[in-house]
């Protein structure tokens, strides 16, 4: 997955803008703290996982560390 939970909404929206809307599906502000420190733990995954459909990624799609 491109998108991770170390990086932060503002960041996340500078690259890929047409995430916004999942943003604020999750009611996320768009501030410089990471996912993980603004995001419900129970949460996470589901966004992580539709802000990486709106971009085109997926497991399949990129592997860690390469």
């Amino acid at each position: 997955m491109v998108i991770q939970s170390n990086m932060s909404p503002e960041a996340i929206i500078q690259i890929w803008e047409n995430t916004l809307d999942k943003f604020e599906k999750y009611n996320v502000p768009i501030s410089k703290k990471t996912l993980e420190e603004l995001v419900n733990v129970s949460v996470l995954p589901a966004l992580l996982s539709e802000l990486n459909s709106a971009v085109g990624s997926s497991n399949a799609t990129c592997t860690e560390g390469g």
